[in-house]
Parts: C-alpha cells; sequence; structure tokens
C-alpha cells in the first residue's frame, strides 16, 4: 500500500453553540493545521499515486474557503455546531469531491485545533 502525505497550517474562527462551553462559546481563532494523507495499491504511468502538484493545489482550494472567515457564517454550518470532528468531515469531503486520482484508494484528513487536539476523518473511494 503505498500513502502520500501533506499538511498546510491556516487560520479560522468559530465559536461553539448548544452548551455552555465557557469562552468556547465566543468568537475565537484557532491556527488550524491539516495534514491530508492519500493511499492506494497502483501508481499510474508515471510512477505516482497522484500528482502531488494537484493534490497540494486541491488542497489549498478547499482551505481558502476557511482561511481568515468565522465558520459559523460559511454554507454547510448553518445552524450546526462547527466542532473539530464536523470541520475535518468538511474538509474530507471536499477534498475528495476535488480529486481525479484513480488509484487512490482511500482518504484520511487530520485536523488539528493546537497542537495537543486533533480529530480525524477517513473516506473509501
Amino acid at each position: 500500500m503505498y500513502t502520500l502525505c501533506c499538511q498546510r497550517d491556516f487560520i479560522a474562527q468559530h465559536y461553539l453553540i448548544g452548551g455552555d462551553w465557557g469562552a468556547e462559546n465566543e468568537l475565537h481563532s484557532h491556527h488550524y493545521r491539516v495534514e491530508v494523507m492519500i493511499e492506494g495499491e497502483e501508481l499510474d504511468h508515471h510512477g505516482y499515486l497522484i500528482d502531488i502538484l494537484d493534490l497540494e493545489a486541491q488542497l489549498e482550494a478547499v482551505i481558502a474557503q476557511y482561511r481568515d472567515k468565522t465558520l459559523n457564517d460559511l454554507p454547510g454550518f448553518e445552524g450546526l455546531n462547527p466542532s473539530l470532528e464536523r470541520f475535518c468531515r468538511r474538509l474530507a469531503e471536499e477534498l475528495n469531491e476535488r480529486l481525479y486520482a484513480p488509484n487512490v484508494t482511500a482518504l484520511s484528513v487530520k485536523l488539528w485545533e493546537n497542537p495537543q487536539t486533533w480529530a480525524a476523518y477517513d473516506l473509501e473511494r
């Protein structure tokens, strides 16, 4: 099984709803780190699992929708708690939709909201 990974950092804001989480209920920023890991059994005729430049470009395009924005105000989070887990799933699904990679059989996104706390979401393709 081949695995390819890339990471990016970005800043976005949110506030949690639906519970009493103290300061987390107030608008605040996180310095997020996202890690995308793709897997597959076969390489293409170039010896690639996926063109890494395409993977990086598509990841940047997905992140651009959230960078320096308030998650609560964006489509997909209306009336929902923009939790780390929910945000991670959105990133994974949006990236998966953008990738043309017939050799990729699985995609995993790991999202940190600080150096100690992360969530992950895995997709089979």
